[in-house]
């Protein structure tokens, strides 16, 4: 299955800042960008980071699998190899974790590794990959 490259828009508190999170420790290259927004190639999505500080804050949370998950996040599904990659780089770079790496519903169909962290602006992300990928969208 061929997908589509999605498109997100989020508020930062500074662009440079943006540049330096999702530029820099993320390795997504910098597309077009203007005074007030920045274009980010993140694994083939579009996202873009849109300077608007009073658009940025902590979002609530809801229970998961023991763990208080922000509600608004956003990231990606690696496979396993990929996710293993990230997980290390982030903590190499001393990355705080929201939640910490690990695996979740271990040995349920949704069996999956997990973190966790925040941008310079507070917006949540989240990368995950499955022990076994085409349990995706298993029920």
């Amino acid at each position: 299955m061929s997908l589509s490259p999605f498109h997100l828009a989020f508020p930062v508190n500074d662009l440079n800042q943006a540049r330096t999170f999702y530029g820099g420790l993320l390795g997504c290259a910098e597309g077009r960008s203007d005074a007030e927004w920045i274009d980010f190639n993140f694994f083939g999505h579009q996202i873009v980071a849109y300077l608007a500080p009073q658009e940025t804050g902590k979002s609530s949370t809801s229970g998961v699998d023991g763990d208080a998950v922000p509600v608004r996040h956003f990231g990606l599904v690696l496979p396993m190899d990929e996710w293993e990659a990230l997980r290390d780089r982030l903590v190499n770079a001393g990355v705080k974790f929201i939640i910490e790496p690990q695996v979740r519903f271990v040995g349920e169909i949704g069996e999956q590794s997990s973190l966790f962290f925040l941008d310079p602006s507070g917006n949540a992300l989240e990368f995950k990959a499955f022990k076994d990928p085409s349990k995706l969208f298993a029920r």
